[in-house]
């Protein structure tokens, strides 16, 4: 028994041209992020941003192959140098306390893409599962990196996850509803 995966969202929200379609979609999507991860506050070593928000929504609306690769991008844009990252930029960022988010973002893509064409975004109770598999990766590399810099596990916690539980719960709520929406406005639900 052979599966397909379905067009992802961003074929039917932005049909373009063949021959630059992933090129303006990668740009378009770094840009994205970019503007998400300006929605900051300083809370302590993990800023709250909207960046979790923006690779879940990214990856399922541009499918696994896409969404992994933009998220990429995003990475080797922020590690030359240019602020798109919350707050700062460069090579530093990636060997500081946020860069396992960073890193765990492209891996969430991943999941969140390949699932999202499998048709886990075009229902709210689908949607909530991959956005909390999604924010799982994403904790699950963040802590594991964070954990070098804090004295312990409960530290890690403390300063890594804790303090974001509702926030993600509001951005997984956000998800729920925009991502099943737009498939329903598009009126492709199959």
């Amino acid at each position: 028994m052979k599966s397909t995966l379905a067009y992802p969202l961003i074929h039917y929200l932005l049909p373009l041209p063949d021959r630059w379609r992933q090129v303006i979609y990668a740009a378009v999507g770094v840009l994205f992020l970019a503007l998400l991860a300006q929605i900051r506050v300083d809370i302590g070593a993990v800023p709250i941003t909207g960046q979790t928000l923006g690779v879940l929504l990214l990856a399922a609306a541009y499918g696994w192959r896409l969404g992994t690769l933009t998220t990429g991008i995003y990475l080797l844009v922020g590690a030359s140098g240019v602020p798109v990252f919350a707050g700062s930029a460069g090579l530093a960022v990636l060997r500081g306390t946020t860069a396992g988010y960073l890193y765990g973002f492209v891996l969430a893509a991943l999941l969140v893409g390949y699932l999202a064409q499998r048709g886990w975004d075009k229902t709210p109770g689908r949607t909530l599962a991959v956005m909390i598999l999604g924010n799982v990766v994403i904790y699950a590399c963040g802590l594991t990196w964070l954990r070098q810099f804090a004295p312990d596990w409960a530290t890690t916690l403390q300063w890594g996850m804790t303090p974001f539980l509702i926030g993600d719960a509001i951005k997984i709520a956000l998800a729920m509803l925009l991502l099943p929406m737009a498939w329903r406005v598009l009126g492709r639900r199959n």
